[in-house]
């Protein structure tokens, strides 16, 4: 009887297994590989809105603070807190200029905006600060709160006169749920001291 012998090749076998284990490394590295981050990139979630605006073109500089639960403060100061974030720091008509494709354009809108772009249960209060009075008359402000997501709805309105510098106003507090539901808790103006964040 004839022995038929297979044909083995211990190096071709040590081959193909150094191929199959590099292989299978390379899918391991792909896939914890972090993508490049793009510039530019930025994550425009939001939540709410709060903006204050007055008369265009005033020379007055209204300053908007608020306050979350976690006792994060935002405002021209603190830019970003929390999930809180200054969109726009606006000095009446000192940073009204801008430079649009070498022309100068003056942007005449006098308005502050807070996003808030996450949720943390508990109380909020807004508060308007007069930084400046060149007009040396009483301003009117509008504040708004607007909930974003899902849907664009009107939360809150009001209207306020600042009439002297120095002088802030607590606007109003507002309760967030888990769900990022909003309940008025307090709309009434209250004189503080200049920069007293206690009474935020």
């Amino acid at each position: 009887m004839i022995r038929k012998h297979s044909r083995f090749d211990p190096f071709t076998d040590l081959l193909f297994n150094i191929l199959l284990a590099f292989t299978f490394l390379f899918f391991i590295i792909i896939l914890f590989i972090n993508p490049i981050t793009k510039f530019g990139n930025i994550n425009m979630k939001a939540e709410y809105i709060i903006t204050v605006d007055w008369k265009d073109s005033l020379p007055d500089d209204i300053d908007l603070w608020v306050k979350d639960p976690n006792g994060e403060i935002v405002s021209y100061l603190k830019k970003d807190a929390g999930w809180l974030h200054l969109d726009r720091d606006d000095q009446g008509i000192i940073n009204d200029k801008v430079n649009i494709d070498g022309k100068e354009v003056i942007y005449s809108i006098n308005r502050e905006v807070v996003t808030l772009r996450g949720i943390i249960p508990g109380i909020y209060t807004v508060n308007l600060y007069m930084y400046d009075n060149k007009s040396n008359n009483p301003v009117e402000a509008k504040i708004t709160i607007e909930k974003v997501n899902p849907t664009l709805k009107l939360v809150f309105f009001d209207t306020v006169s600042l009439k002297n510098k120095d002088v802030e106003l607590t606007i109003l507090k507002f309760r967030l749920d888990s769900g990022g539901k909003f309940t008025s808790i307090l709309s009434e103006n209250e004189i503080l001291t200049p920069y007293n964040l206690e009474g935020l």
